[in-house]
């Protein structure tokens, strides 16, 4: 990290104009909707990546793309540097992205009728895997205190597996509820999969964004034991705000575990595109000082909304976040009736994630982006105050 004596957040804080660019995010509204939805960052990615795919776009050929040679070493030297996580170059099976990753997971561990488990609220995509596999899902919700600290019920977790129970879907640091597991916890996970036979898929992909005293732990990393049965997802694109350009990986141990992953995609999965190997490695090998300072920024922006809710928007809580850039904000005790999204959508004119997505426990919560300037987020914050005055 930076010396914060000499650390400058003003690529951080300026206002991008992204209407004309065909963006999700900005375009699905509105003009007069400020977008804090989906999980995409209004800042400019690192000046590496967009140097890197410039010389790459200036040569202008796009052919059919290899691997970059050194990709897997730097992959495996950043994983052992970040997490002190051990892998080996051939455990990495390279995808287009997480979505596809834990589908593939589902197809490659499972036949129809098999269950799924999955502690709620979660990354509502997690939620399409049973449908879309023929899946049993078994749904937990996790327990909320009054304060908003969530925690996991393992009792009622062990219960919920029968006999045809297959697959666990972890999602580390946990979206949307911005939980980043502790050591305890992953090993009590970990115990139950393996009393029970459960592969692990733990999404890791908010991995790089954790706050305060908290660390990340690859629940692969507790032991080979549990190495064995965990395939790990992990991705760039929202590291450093690459979204447009898919582009993720698979750490998978077990060969014979890998195999079958790899398999479960044939003819549907293709490996990234050119513009994705090249943006990834530009960022995993030049760009920590860039995601070191990102950090410091969204932790300020943590902090700010924290306060700013707090103090002028009592009816509203916020969960309190230890990583991801995604905060997940109660309207339970607002005064409002119905759903809180349309609320704000109708009345703030704030774009929003309906808390309903994430599954049973998600009812009267939305999830909002803080991933932006500090101004565009104070006027959201505004607005919303001011819509519930």
């Amino acid at each position: 990290m930076h010396n914060d004596s000499t650390f400058d957040d003003a690529r951080f804080q300026q206002l991008i104009d992204r209407s004309s660019t065909g963006s999700i995010k900005w375009n699905y509204f509105d003009e007069d909707v400020l977008p804090m939805w989906v999980a995409d960052m209004d800042f400019l990615c690192p000046p590496e990546v967009i140097e890197a795919l410039r010389q790459r776009v200036d040569h202008g050929i796009f052919g059919y793309p290899m691997e970059p040679p050194r990709l897997r070493g730097i992959i495996v030297d950043r994983l052992k540097r970040r997490y002190d996580w051990t892998i080996q170059p051939e455990w990495i099976t390279f995808i287009p992205n997480v979505f596809a990753g834990f589908h593939l997971a589902a197809h490659a561990i499972t036949r129809p009728g098999d269950g799924v488990l999955l502690t709620l609220p979660i990354y509502f995509p997690m939620l399409l895997v049973p449908e879309n596999v023929e899946l049993r899902g078994q749904l937990v919700e996790l327990d909320r205190a009054d304060e908003g600290t969530y925690t996991v019920p393992f009792d009622r977790i062990e219960a919920a597996i029968d006999g045809r129970s297959r697959l666990f879907i972890l999602c580390n640091p946990h979206n949307p509820i911005g939980r980043v597991y502790q050591l305890k916890e992953l090993e009590q996970f970990a115990e139950i999969c393996l009393k029970h036979d459960l592969v692990i898929c733990s999404d890791e992909i908010h991995a790089d964004f954790i706050y305060d005293d908290h660390k990340h732990i690859p629940i692969a990393a507790l032991s080979p034991e549990v190495a064995d049965r965990t395939i790990t997802l992990m991705s760039p694109v929202k590291s450093f705000n690459t979204a447009g350009i898919p582009f993720a990986f698979a750490v998978i141990p077990n060969r014979e575990l890998r195999e079958r992953y790899q398999n479960s995609g044939k003819g549907l999965v293709i490996h990234p595109s050119a513009l994705g190997y090249t943006a990834a490695l530009a960022a995993f090998e030049h760009c920590d000082a860039w995601s070191a300072d990102l950090v410091k920024v969204l932790q300020a922006n943590r902090d700010f909304a924290n306060q700013f809710i707090a103090t002028e928007i009592p009816g509203v809580k916020m969960t309190p976040m230890e990583g991801t850039y995604l905060t997940w904000l109660d309207f339970r005790n607002a005064g409002i009736k119905g759903s809180p999204y349309e609320f704000l959508l109708e009345k703030a004119r704030v774009a929003t994630v309906d808390g309903a997505r994430f599954g049973p426990g998600g009812e009267g919560f939305v999830r909002l982006n803080i991933a932006c300037p500090r101004s565009r987020l104070q006027e959201g914050l505004q607005r919303i105050r001011n819509a519930l005055m």
